[in-house]
């Protein structure tokens, strides 16, 4: 995904070209990115706080400079404090921390959900749905949808928007996902 991995001669030929007369090559590479659901009210033990950082830094490993955050609960708050931390001691990594609103309108609007400084960037990535719980699932899906690693924290529990995200995104052949639930 995003890597070129064939040209055709013609390609072939003006970049034999470009290279012989002292031109540099690059290449720009698609980002792989990771994303972070889980139940808004979770007890952060030393353990799921472990198991969480081995987690995004395999992800890390994987190729993961993007990670996309809902912000809505105790997981991702806990996610987003370990990328940070991340970020900010290994600087050269470029990781870079991305809001994703449910609706449109938080582009503009204050929001009660997130600060807007403390995210490199705030994303839209669906269009309007009418309603707020229906708004966050299809974000939720779009998340899923752009991302390369998936980690949840969630529980089988019917009703659940964690596990409604799960359930979406176990049916994603082309994703690593990830569970942290016991």
């Amino acid at each position: 995904m995003g890597y070129i991995q064939w040209c055709d001669n013609y390609a072939r030929g003006i970049l034999r070209c470009h290279l012989a007369r002292g031109g540099t090559l690059f290449f720009e590479m698609e980002e792989k990115i990771c994303s972070f659901f889980g139940h808004s009210e979770v007890e952060i033990t030393d353990e799921l706080y472990a198991m969480t950082a081995a987690e995004i830094m395999r992800s890390v490993e994987f190729g993961c400079r993007v990670f996309y955050f809902g912000g809505y609960g105790m997981f991702d708050d806990l996610c987003y404090r370990i990328v940070t931390k991340l970020k900010e001691e290994n600087p050269d990594l470029a990781l870079k921390r991305i809001y994703c609103v449910s609706q449109e309108r938080y582009l503009w609007k204050k929001s009660r959900y997130f600060n807007r400084a403390d995210y490199d960037e705030i994303t839209y990535l669906i269009p309007s749905f009418d309603g707020w719980y229906k708004s966050i699932y299809f974000r939720n899906c779009a998340m899923i949808d752009r991302s390369d690693v998936v980690v949840f924290y969630a529980e089988e529990r019917e009703g659940s928007g964690a596990y409604k995200a799960y359930r979406y995104a176990k049916k994603k052949k082309d994703k690593r996902i990830v569970n942290l639930w016991k």
